[in-house]
């Protein structure tokens, strides 16, 4: 009883205000938190639709970004990049006991090793900083990542654009990922290195949101470093079947293998097609296994019932007319 009215007095910091950082408001604002939303601009929506507060805060300024976070228990961040190296710090000198960092997709051992991921975008010196201000002996600050795999939403009518997403992954438009759901096209990698199926672990934002709310409230003391939850998993060659059917229409498929993959990386590097290299990259990461994870901590520990991809698809796209 004593840890959950701490939890529930608990204040909680959201740095951003796009479409991940709304639904993570919606969640959290359900219970008895003290919700902080901090934002480059004005948001009258939360304060109105959530009853919580808005901070404006300016990234660059650790003095500003420390006094709005005095208090605040967990930090949970919706930014990368340098603003997010500098949230970091000033949550650090606040004394904040938990932050969670913006990495989301994919699990973090799965991930290229610092200095050769091509999305880093700050992603390695963040975490890098907090495993060493989680090892302090003066006023530790713990972490803890959650991980998901892949947004559902990237398949979505207008991809993670319509959702005020993935501003920083250069694959926001519909069809940039592996399957065009609308046009009914797709683009998938054939096997993974060793020459099996490509396998990838996907959620929903929605469901993501929900996980984190619900995992506040076994305590955030308790957070091992990573949280790893699953809506679905499934091959690659399966996800572009599902939307087939789903659909109700044959898609027009190109599969890649893993040869051909690196190949066209290195032809499109070589004529400076910056877009189809990203694309192309992105492939090549889903066949390293960059998005996909057997094994969860979070599903079995929370009473919280994911979407599996078809019915999510379903609700979203339907058949087509």
């Amino acid at each position: 009883m004593g840890k959950r009215s701490a939890t529930a007095m608990m204040r909680i910091a959201i740095a951003g205000a796009g479409g991940f950082a709304s639904l993570l408001v919606q969640e959290l604002s359900r219970s008895a938190y003290a919700i902080l939303v901090l934002s480059t601009r004005e948001h009258p929506e939360f304060e109105e639709n959530y009853d919580c507060q808005v901070a404006v805060v300016d990234y660059t300024s650790l003095e500003r970004l420390q006094f709005t976070l005095q208090g605040i228990d967990l930090v949970i961040s919706t930014i990368s990049g340098a603003e997010q190296l500098n949230l970091i710090d000033a949550a650090r000198r606040a004394r904040v006991r938990c932050f969670v960092p913006s990495e989301f997709e994919g699990a973090i051992s799965h991930r290229p090793a610092a200095g050769t991921d091509p999305f880093d975008n700050g992603s390695s010196t963040a975490l890098a900083q907090l495993q060493h201000w989680s090892s302090s002996r003066q006023y530790p600050m713990k972490f803890t990542v959650f991980s998901c795999g892949i947004f559902y939403e990237r398949f979505a009518p207008g991809g993670l654009q319509a959702y005020d997403m993935g501003l920083t992954c250069r694959i926001r438009n519909q069809g940039d990922y592996m399957v065009d759901v609308g046009q009914g096209t797709a683009e998938v990698p054939e096997t993974n290195p060793q020459g099996r199926p490509v396998q990838i672990t996907m959620t929903s934002a929605v469901d993501v949101a929900r996980f984190v709310a619900a995992a506040v409230e076994l305590g955030i003391d308790e957070w091992p470093n990573e949280y790893r939850m699953r809506g679905t998993r499934m091959t690659a060659q399966r996800l572009h079947e599902i939307c087939s059917e789903v659909r109700g229409v044959e898609f027009q498929v190109v599969t890649r293998p893993y040869d051909q993959i690196l190949q066209w990386l290195r032809y499109y590097e070589q004529v400076g097609d910056e877009t189809r290299w990203h694309s192309m990259q992105h492939l090549l990461q889903t066949a390293n296994g960059r998005y996909t994870f057997g094994d969860t901590n979070l599903n079995n520990d929370v009473p919280v019932q994911p979407t599996n991809f078809r019915q999510w698809l379903y609700e979203t796209w339907g058949p087509a007319e």
